[in-house]
């Protein structure tokens, strides 16, 4: 682990895990005391995230495959190859939801190669729509599901190099196959729940 990384991990669990636990201010709950905006704690967690993948994306992944080095594949685990950029950030939110802080983050898109990787929900589809059309900003709100009530934030998820858009424009199962550089594929979807 680099130290950049371990900075990252440290900064997630001493500012922005905290800062979760107290977001039940945030959802106006009689009796509780101010805690940081849900819109806050999502940002700083997707500037976090979108920084490791990218450099995930850029200095890992682009940088072995151009020297012929390693390659990154679906089948990662049997093929002993590097895991895809939107695999590394699957695998890093799985182990994020292993702590307990029942925030959760995920790759969306309205054309995915896995159909798992769609929109669950109408607000997730209007979310990524609108981040299509308007990628500097989040799309944003509060939500139930279960009875439990959660901020949710889409972020716009951009073609960073040749090898995302070469791996989805050329993928089977694509149902997209013109993809540019710097072009909103997808969205970033952050979940966090207001009450523990």
């Amino acid at each position: 682990m680099t130290s950049k990384s371990f900075m990252r991990r440290v900064m997630f669990a001493t500012i922005i895990v905290p800062a979760c636990w107290s977001l039940s201010a945030c959802g106006k709950q009689p009796g509780a005391t101010a805690g940081i905006p849900p819109e806050t704690v999502a940002d700083y967690l997707h500037a976090v995230v979108e920084a490791d993948r990218t450099f995930y994306t850029i200095q890992v992944v682009e940088r072995l495959q151009k020297r012929g080095k390693m390659v990154a594949s679906e089948d990662w685990r049997v093929s002993h190859t590097l895991p895809l950029p939107a695999q590394f950030l699957m695998e890093s939110s799985e182990l994020a939801a292993k702590t307990g802080t029942k925030v959760r983050y995920r790759l969306i898109g309205l054309w995915p190669i896995n159909s798992q990787n769609g929109p669950a929900t109408e607000f997730e589809r209007k979310g990524l729509e609108d981040v299509r059309m308007n990628p500097e900003r989040r799309y944003s709100g509060m939500l139930t599901s279960g009875g439990e009530r959660y901020f949710q934030a889409v972020y716009a998820d951009r073609a960073v190099t040749q090898a995302c858009i070469g791996c989805h424009n050329a993928h089977p199962r694509s149902s997209k196959r013109d993809f540019k550089l710097n072009e909103v594929m997808g969205g970033m979807v952050i979940s966090i729940p207001l009450q523990q």
